[in-house]
């Protein structure tokens, strides 16, 4: 288990946006528009995951459910293996999943699962003994977690037994290998924007954990 300050992710995500050029600017919706500008936000960034219909494993179309094994060899000949935007890896266990280390997001962990009709992509945001407020944090995550496209928070208990708020996004495990990737991508992103949205509400010395043992 490896444990970085809670900021981290957040200064390499930008640090290395800025090395490859791009600048930060503004903007105000509606929040029902938050999911078209973040798919805007891709496409201008030119960082649209694109797949192939060549090959074993790598459909534009999925026509049937993934497993965790075949989506594991999916994303691996994917861009987002190939291109070196992200280390993905297979836990495995009782119920193996999918670790992938998201590189341009300051090398933030994502963990996917596959079960039955469900796909679940989440990604851990703080230990609920971190949180300076419960009840406070609890009442703004309620109002204001609709502006974070596609992605939901969740309170989970982790093999360590201490509670984490956790950040996912779920599909259904007959996706395209392409909605998958964008909904790794926008829980990548939204993480981050968590991170930034929240801060008031962590202790200073806020501590997350990064790895998971199945």
């Amino acid at each position: 288990m490896v444990k970085k300050t809670s900021a981290y992710y957040q200064r390499e995500f930008r640090k290395r946006l800025r090395e490859k050029g791009f600048v930060k600017k503004e903007v105000w919706i509606l929040p029902e528009n938050a999911v078209q500008l973040a798919v805007q936000e891709k496409r201008l960034r030119k960082m649209m995951f694109t797949t192939s219909t060549e090959g074993e494993g790598v459909m534009a179309i999925n026509t049937s459910k993934w497993t965790t094994t075949r989506l594991y060899e999916a994303l691996k000949a994917s861009d987002l293996s190939s291109d070196a935007q992200a280390t993905i890896e297979i836990i495995e266990g009782i119920e193996p999943s999918i670790q992938i280390i998201m590189h341009e997001y300051g090398d933030l962990p994502v963990f996917v699962t596959v079960s039955g009709d469900q796909l679940v992509a989440e990604s851990i945001l703080w230990a609920v003994s971190q949180v300076v407020d419960k009840s406070l944090f609890n009442e703004a995550v309620l109002r204001t977690h609709k502006y974070f496209p596609l992605s939901s928070i969740s309170l989970d208990k982790e093999a360590d037994g201490e509670d984490y708020y956790q950040m996912f996004g779920a599909l259904s495990a007959s996706s395209s290998l392409e909605n998958v990737i964008f909904e790794i991508d926008i829980l990548a992103s939204n993480v981050i924007q968590a991170t930034e949205a929240y801060d008031d509400f962590i202790k200073s010395n806020t501590i997350v954990k990064t790895t998971v043992q199945s």
